[in-house]
């Protein structure tokens, strides 16, 4: 079963991510954590993750 993507920007959130105000639009969200690690993270709170948005969180906090 696909993990939600509330569950995914969690995750950012406790690994030092913070949400850009203004970056997205529409359902697309935006957070960085220093100058260059950035993720895109695009859906509602209750829809599936995809497993290529899933891949880009995991990475993106294993470069952290």
């Amino acid at each position: 079963m696909p993990r939600k993507i509330r569950e995914l920007i969690r995750d950012l959130k406790r690994n030092g991510f913070v949400p850009i105000p203004g970056a997205g639009k529409g359902s697309h969200r935006k957070f960085r954590r220093g100058n260059k690690n950035t993720v895109i993270i695009s859906g509602d709170l209750g829809s599936d993750a995809k497993p290529y948005q899933e891949k880009a969180v995991k990475d993106a906090i294993k470069r952290a």
